[in-house]
């Protein structure tokens, strides 16, 4: 956003030397995020720079403060041991589902229904979204929680099963918003079908691709790492997306179909 300030020497209008401090550091950041996202097992070095860049995120994280139906929703899934979308994760989910006007969603990995209620939030009401989770029982907690928050049984569909099964079963082109956050060593399988359900203008959305290596064992971590770079690179290389890749919480990649 243009501030009426002069873009000459000495000026803050786009010289490096007049760029604010903070401006700079985001600007290194976001140049380390994209080498962290070529290569998500590599850990960036923590300088001064990096250092003030992630108290700017810590900051754009707290904006969004969490109502007592999805702070009640943390407790529950840390309680069973369940990892939820992180808050500013959830904000973004609302936000891209209300930005698109999505109708009809398609949500992989529905836990105990936090990221679920997110979406709900910003589809219209007459919004349909499609949950696909391995676990039964947790997404019998999740459509009861989505009831409590206010929503009609009737918006959301809850199908149990894995990825690999299920999506290659829902229709062509039929779908506004995908949101991939099931097992990421499928990630890269669940790009391509996430692309073969969107309609011309969807987005696909896939969480934690800034994962930094917090894995224990050591085969797993590799094929965890592998999966997100050959994800990464799937979308950068292809030209039917428009990527984007926004560092929220553990990364948030979005792409947009042609």
């Amino acid at each position: 956003m243009a501030t009426g300030r002069p873009g000459g020497p000495g000026g803050r209008g786009g010289t490096v030397r007049g760029t604010p401090r903070a401006l700079r550091a985001v600007r290194r950041a976001g140049e380390q995020a994209a080498d962290a996202a070529a290569d998500p097992a590599s850990d960036a070095p923590a300088g001064p720079d990096a250092r003030a860049a992630s108290r700017l995120v810590d900051r754009a994280a707290a904006f969004v403060v969490e109502d007592e139906v999805l702070a009640g929703l943390r407790e529950r899934s840390a309680a069973q041991g369940v990892v939820p979308v992180a808050p500013a994760t959830a904000a973004a989910l609302t936000f891209l589902a209300a930005s698109t006007r999505a109708r009809a969603v398609v949500e992989i990995g529905t836990g105990l229904g936090l990221g679920t209620v997110a979406l709900l939030r910003g589809m219209p009401a007459d919004g349909l979204l499609t949950s696909i989770d391995t676990d039964g029982a947790r997404q019998a907690q999740a459509r009861a929680t989505c009831v409590e928050a206010g929503f009609g049984a009737g918006r959301v569909r809850m199908i149990t099963g894995s990825s690999r099964q299920v999506l290659p079963k829902l229709s062509d082109a039929g779908y506004d918003l995908v949101v991939v956050d099931g097992a990421t060593t499928d990630f890269p399988r669940d790009l391509e079908a996430s692309l073969r359900l969107l309609r011309p203008g969807g987005v696909v959305v896939l969480d934690d691709v800034l994962w930094q290596g917090r894995v224990a064992d050591p085969v797993r971590r590799e094929a965890v790492a592998g999966a997100l770079r050959e994800t990464v690179r799937a979308v950068r290389e292809d030209e039917r997306l428009v990527p984007l890749l926004l560092p929220v919480a553990d990364g948030l990649l979005c792409a947009a179909r042609r």
